[in-house]
C-alpha cells in the first residue's frame, strides 16, 4: 500500500484543519519544502499536497509553493484545490506534479473529467470529499445531494483510475478513519481508493492494507506525533 504523507498550504505556511473547518486551524511549519524534505529523508516517495486557499476560491494563491515541491527530486507528487479548468491542470503537470485532483469542479462540472481524462489519463484523480455518505464541495463548506459511494461508481465507468475519498467527521479529529467505508470501497473493481481523513493509529494503517486499499493519506496524526512516518512506510509494506 502507498503512503502519501499530506501537506497542506494557506497562505504559504503548512496547516492543519479540524472536519474542514477554515476558522479551526493550526500552523505547523512555514516552510512547505523543508517538510517534504524531511518526509523524503525517512523514507518517503510520495506527496499529497491540497492548496486550501484554492480548494476555498479557486485562487493560485500558492502556486509557488507547490512549484517549490514539484522541483523536490524523489518525490511522486499530487495536487488538488482549486483545480477547476483544463489550464490549471496542465499548468500543475508542466511543474512536474505526477498527478493532479479534481474536487469541486469534478461536482459542478462533470464534462471536465471527462475531458481531463481524455486528455491526462491516469495523471487525473478525483477527491470525493464525503460528509454523512453525501459529496460535500467547496473547501467543505457545502454539501449536495449526491451519494459519495454512486460518485465513485461513476467516476469509474468515467475512467478515472484513482479516488482520494475523505470522511469530513473524520478528518483531523485525531479519533480513526472510517474503516468501514473503505472496505466497501475497496470492493470497487478498477478503482484505487486513497484513504484519507482520520488516520491516527498503526492499526488502520494494517487494516487498510489486508483489505487492498491502494494509499492512504496522513496528515494530522504526522504533525502531533501520533504516527511515526517512517514505521508507518514499514507497516504499509509488510505481506508484499
Amino acid at each position: 500500500m502507498e503512503l502519501f504523507p499530506a501537506i497542506d498550504i494557506r497562505n504559504s505556511k503548512v496547516v492543519r484543519l479540524t472536519k474542514g473547518d477554515y476558522d479551526v486551524m493550526k500552523v505547523y511549519r512555514d516552510d512547505p519544502t523543508e517538510v517534504a524534505k524531511e518526509f523524503l529523508n525517512v523514507g518517503t516517495k510520495n506527496l499529497h499536497v491540497v492548496d486550501l486557499d484554492g480548494a476555498r476560491d479557486g485562487s493560485l494563491a500558492n502556486f509557488d509553493s507547490i512549484k517549490a515541491l514539484a522541483n523536490t527530486k524523489g518525490l511522486f507528487i499530487e495536487v488538488g484545490g482549486g483545480i477547476r479548468n483544463m489550464e490549471r491542470i496542465e499548468a500543475y503537470l508542466k511543474l512536474g506534479v505526477g498527478r493532479v485532483i479534481l474536487g469541486t469542479a469534478a461536482v459542478k462540472n462533470y464534462s471536465l473529467v471527462e475531458q481531463a481524462v481524455k486528455e491526462f489519463g491516469d495523471a487525473v484523480a478525483v477527491g470525493v470529499d464525503a460528509k454523512d455518505g453525501l459529496v460535500a464541495v467547496s473547501g467543505w463548506e457545502e454539501v449536495t445531494e449526491i451519494p459519495s459511494f454512486d460518485f465513485c461508481l461513476k467516476l469509474r465507468d468515467t475512467g478515472v483510475k484513482t479516488v482520494i475519498y475523505t470522511d469530513i467527521s473524520k478528518d483531523g479529529a485525531m479519533s480513526g478513519t472510517n474503516l468501514e467505508i473503505y472496505k466497501k470501497l475497496s470492493e470497487i473493481k478498477g478503482l484505487d481508493i486513497v484513504a484519507s481523513g482520520g488516520i491516527t493509529f498503526e492499526e488502520e494503517i494494517i487494516a487498510l492494507r489486508r483489505m487492498g486499499t491502494y494509499g492512504a493519506i496522513l496528515g494530522k496524526a504526522l504533525y502531533e506525533g501520533k504516527l511515526d512516518l517512517k514505521r508507518a512506510l514499514q507497516i504499509a509494506k509488510e505481506d508484499e
